[in-house]
């Protein structure tokens, strides 16, 4: 790779990418406003947070991963894989993690708080891809491929049910099982392990009132509509208000004291009753623009790591997306995840920008079509 000149990033994705984050900030600042009319303190601790810290921050965190050669993740895999899956584990470190909302998923650090997850998500993939490039020539599916993604995942889920974070185990199966594919493991076998997970989500929802709760509420909207439907109810109402065309920016009114999280996790909903159809479709195409041409940079990566990192970067950054999206309006149980590049959370917005950089850098050695 060092004889290898780098060229031009690939400007589309990129514009693609800040794009969505532009569009991002200005949802967040007319979200927050309910913030605004609680604690003007608050609200400038938030934006600071989300502007300076996740987008400043971020764009120049992607600067320098589109800077680093990409084979140095491959390089040092492993150690980043052990790494993030060693502080996802921290949380239940006393005076490290702490718990919010019922689970145990942050640590603070100097006074900066995070989800070691999102690096996790990161650290799978860059692990799982070296793993993937290094048995390629290797016949024997089952045991080189399969049976090390079945180890490589319980260590993970032993981090993320226990907290719980049953999404982010979600993301990560779905991005291996798209690098599965990518490296020509057949669909039976990918169904298969897909099969065995809807099982395990079946068996923790008997295990866990709150997943079943979630998943009699995407059957039944109206079931509980003071309760675990009111966050699907009130998104439904915010975007349904919006008409084709929207209330305009800043004039949404189920971010005051109706949707919860209106700058997180709801977001979307606020999106959809200031820009109306239009703008959430619009929206919507832009992220299956970004997966496009993020798996047009995957195809024609030089080599196979730069191909299958790139698809699982792409696939976790666009799933979560639109699991986010979907279960605003009802398509999809209510997950929890936050909307990529646009909701709440500076370290999530740096982490989200800093993978695009990554993939930005893959894009500088791709091969000649």
């Amino acid at each position: 790779m060092a004889t290898v000149k780098p060229k031009q990033f690939d400007t589309y994705f990129f514009g693609i990418v800040l794009l969505i984050s532009l569009i991002g900030i200005f949802s967040f600042v007319s979200a927050s406003l309910g913030v605004l009319a609680q604690s003007e303190t608050k609200f400038y601790a938030v934006l600071f947070g989300q502007i300076v810290l996740g987008f400043v921050g971020g764009l120049a965190g992607l600067w320098f991963a589109m800077k680093i050669p990409y084979h140095f993740w491959r390089n040092n895999a492993l150690a980043i894989f052990i790494i993030t899956l060693g502080l996802t584990f921290s949380v239940f470190i006393p005076h490290l993690g702490f718990a919010h909302g019922g689970a145990r998923r942050w640590i603070s650090v100097f006074h900066v708080s995070f989800q070691p997850a999102e690096l996790l998500k990161i650290g799978f993939v860059t692990y799982f891809a070296a793993w993937l490039a290094w048995t390629s020539k290797k016949e024997q599916e089952f045991k080189y491929k399969l049976l090390p993604l079945i180890i490589m995942l319980s260590m993970v889920a032993a981090a993320l049910l226990l907290q719980p974070d049953t999404k982010s185990l979600i993301l990560i199966t779905a991005a291996a099982c798209s690098m599965l594919f990518v490296s020509g493991v057949s669909w039976k076998k990918i169904l298969g392990i897909i099969g065995i997970g809807l099982i395990g989500i079946v068996i923790l929802a008997l295990m866990r009132p709150y997943l079943m709760q979630r998943i009699k509420t995407y059957i039944n909207p109206s079931s509980d509509s003071q309760g675990s439907s009111y966050q699907l109810q009130q998104g439904l109402i915010a975007i349904g208000s919006g008409g084709i065309f929207g209330r305009g920016l800043g004039q949404s009114v189920q971010k005051f004291n109706y949707l919860p999280e209106p700058q997180g996790d709801s977001i979307y909903a606020v999106i959809g009753e200031e820009f109306g159809f239009l703008g959430s479709a619009a929206l919507v195409v832009l992220y299956v623009f970004l997966a496009i041409r993020g798996y047009k940079i995957a195809l024609q990566s030089r080599d196979m790591f730069g191909q299958y990192l790139v698809v699982g970067i792409i696939t976790i950054l666009v799933a979560q997306s639109f699991l986010n999206m979907m279960s605003l309006v009802g398509l999809f149980p209510l997950t929890g995840v936050p909307l990529v590049f646009i909701s709440q959370g500076g370290t999530s917005l740096f982490i989200a920008l800093f993978a695009a950089g990554m993939v930005l850098n893959v894009s500088r050695y791709e091969k000649k079509v």
